[in-house]
């Protein structure tokens, strides 16, 4: 095999992802991009707790203006953040904005419709980035491979794999590197396989793009948590991974301490609170001095995440003890804390469902409704539901094919109103959002329709 071209994105003179770098933390704001004032204020808040690169959705051709003005803003203070736009079904958009940001992400699955319009679109794209020094994520997701590919390879990790091939062969072809990678889904075993299939097959062909890691609709509170570190943990303890964020339907500020975490943790800076471990057979038993609860949820799931998704072990028992925030400690050993983290550390890597799983965007600029609130409402009023798997999506442009393994889909349409889904079926459309709880819960209690 020839010398293997390991790539450095350059984010203009802000950042560099890449094998030699550090890995980056970067997040997502969830205001609307044309509120400029609302925006600036979360992208301040997200620099000033870590973020090092921070992406703003661009909605349309109006959106262009709005993400100068926040990027001129932010200098003015000082906040050299480098600005990723997030582009979806226009090309226009992208090649607008390109003249704006630091990086422009686009997706494979809905750059345009027409594969050769594509190619043609994307080449004029690659010079704009060239003149400007603009970086390209090429952003897939499970939900979003177009039909061409998932008529070819079904909607698989190696259909993931081969759509992106296919786009990093396009910049090859216009000679152009600047360029980081990802493929998400918010199932950790279909992310980690899709990231493993294509960083094999950069290697075999000699060219190592940067790749950018998330689980994306993980949910929140712990769960969130625990699924974030589990598929993106099992990456970077393979070597595999420049970038990460984690994905969490809350205030983005609360995504940085955890994507803090996983770099520290996997540049070498931080190490696990695991004091102690027995394996026998494929059942551990892990002793834990942990300084504080959320240490010890990341340190377990980061340990344990890809044991389990790679099916090395199946049964956890932990020992020892975290400390409260008065400093004292809590027991582990037998106690109801340490079965639930278990619990949840199993249904993240999808090897035992002890209650709901819930697919939950983090929400951005497309969400027109409070998705929070209603996916903490959708998650108390069904957590009886053992092993159903329930979705709750901002929009629809990753929404409905990001929950194509949902049994019931709460999907924001925009102008207060809200599609719900059984399965990949629109059942009820354009359902006012004070509605739209009840007549999701009606249908889940019918089973059918």
């Amino acid at each position: 095999m020839e010398q293997l071209n390991n790539i450095t994105a350059h984010i203009k003179d802000e950042l560099l992802i890449g094998p030699e770098a550090p890995i980056v933390v970067q997040t997502m704001c969830n205001t609307h991009t044309s509120d400029v004032e609302a925006s600036v204020a979360q992208c301040v808040k997200l620099y000033e707790a870590g973020a090092q690169m921070i992406r703003l959705t661009v909605p349309s051709m109006g959106q262009v203006e709005s993400i100068r003005e926040i990027r001129a803003r932010l200098r003015t203070q000082g906040i050299n953040v480098p600005l990723v736009a997030d582009v979806h079904f226009s090309a226009e958009i992208a090649l607008a904005v390109a003249e704006v940001v630091e990086k422009v992400r686009i997706n494979p699955g809905n750059f345009h419709k027409d594969h050769e319009k594509a190619r043609e679109l994307f080449a004029q794209l690659v010079q704009v980035c060239k003149r400007n020094g603009t970086a390209i994520r090429i952003g897939l997701n499970h939900g979003s491979l177009g039909e061409r590919i998932t008529n070819l390879y079904g909607n698989t990790p190696l259909a993931m794999k081969e759509a992106v091939m296919e786009w990093l062969n396009m910049c090859v072809e216009n000679d152009f590197y600047n360029i980081v990678v990802s493929l998400k889904a918010s199932n950790t075993i279909v992310m980690v396989e899709a990231y493993r299939l294509l960083a094999e097959q950069m290697k075999e062909n000699g060219v190592v793009f940067p790749l950018h890691l998330g689980v994306t609709e993980a949910g929140n509170g712990d769960g969130g948590r625990i699924k974030s570190c589990v598929g993106i943990s099992a990456l970077l303890s393979d070597g595999i991974g420049n970038t990460i964020r984690v994905s969490l339907t809350e205030d983005p500020v609360n995504e940085i301490p955890v994507a803090q975490y996983l770099a520290d943790r996997y540049d070498g800076r931080l190490y696990s609170s695991m004091s102690a471990i027995q394996i026998e057979g494929k059942k551990v038993v892990a002793t834990y001095a942990a300084p504080s609860r959320e240490r010890l949820l990341l340190d377990v799931s980061c340990d344990f995440g890809k044991r389990l998704l790679d099916r090395e072990i199946d049964e956890i028992v932990l020992k020892g003890y975290y400390l409260d925030l008065e400093g004292n400690e809590v027991l582990l050993d037998d106690s109801e804390f340490a079965e639930y983290l278990v619990d949840e550390l199993l249904q993240a890597a999808r090897r035992r469902f002890y209650r709901p799983e819930y697919i939950a965007c983090p929400g951005c600029g497309r969400t027109m409704y409070n998705l929070e609130s209603t996916f903490n409402e959708v998650m108390r009023r069904t957590a009886h539901l053992k092993g159903m798997v329930i979705a709750v999506m901002g929009c629809i442009v990753n929404g409905p094919g990001e929950m194509a393994d949902a049994d019931w889909g709460y999907v924001g349409e925009g102008n207060g109103k809200v599609s719900i889904y059984k399965k990949k079926t629109p059942i009820l459309r354009h359902v006012p959002e004070n509605e739209a709880i009840e007549k999701l819960l009606e249908l889940i209690e019918k089973g059918d329709c």
